[in-house]
C-alpha cells in the first residue's frame, strides 16, 4: 500500500467518524474533507454548494402522547425522563421552553413538569399558607388614608 492510499484510507476513516455525528451537516463534512486533503498535500476538494435542505420537523424520540406520565416527563429530543424539563432543555439542548414547544408543535397547555411533582409542590405551598389572603380586605386597607380614625 502506497502512502497516498494509506492517507486516503485515514482521511476516509476520519470523515466517516465525523459524519456519523447527528449534528453535522453536509457542508461541514465537505469542509473537513477539504482541510484534511490540504494537510496531507493533495488537492483540496472543491466545496460544491449543497442543496438547501427542506425544513424538516425533528422526529421526537418517543410518541408525544407517551411523553407525560404521572411521575415523569420525557424529553422529546433525547427520550430521558425528568420531574422538570426546563433545566435539562437549556443545559443539554440549548432550548427554551418556547423553542421546545415550537420545535415539536406542542400545545401551550402541555406540562413540562411531572403532574405528581406539580401537585406535591402545590400542596406544600397551600400548607405553608401561600395564596391565602383576602383581596377585598387588602384593597380596603390600601385605600384607607393614613391618619384617619386616629382619635
Amino acid at each position: 500500500m502506497t502512502n497516498t492510499d494509506r492517507d486516503t484510507d485515514i482521511i476516509a476513516e476520519i470523515v466517516a467518524a465525523y459524519a456519523a455525528r447527528p449534528d453535522v451537516g453536509p457542508d461541514e463534512i465537505v469542509e473537513l474533507l477539504s482541510k484534511l486533503r490540504q494537510e496531507v498535500g493533495g488537492k483540496p476538494v472543491e466545496a460544491a454548494p449543497a442543496p438547501a435542505p427542506a425544513a424538516q420537523k425533528p422526529v421526537p424520540a418517543m410518541p408525544i402522547e407517551r411523553a407525560v406520565t404521572e411521575d415523569r416527563i420525557y424529553c422529546l429530543c433525547c427520550g430521558k425522563g425528568f420531574k422538570m424539563l426546563k433545566r435539562h432543555l437549556g443545559s443539554e439542548h440549548g432550548l427554551t421552553e418556547a423553542a421546545y414547544r415550537q420545535m415539536f408543535d406542542l400545545p401551550d397547555d402541555m406540562p413540562l413538569v411531572a403532574p405528581s411533582y406539580s401537585r406535591r409542590k402545590a400542596d406544600y405551598a397551600k400548607q405553608a399558607g401561600f395564596g391565602k389572603y383576602d383581596r377585598a380586605a387588602q384593597q380596603a386597607e390600601a385605600q384607607r388614608v393614613p391618619g384617619e380614625n386616629m382619635a
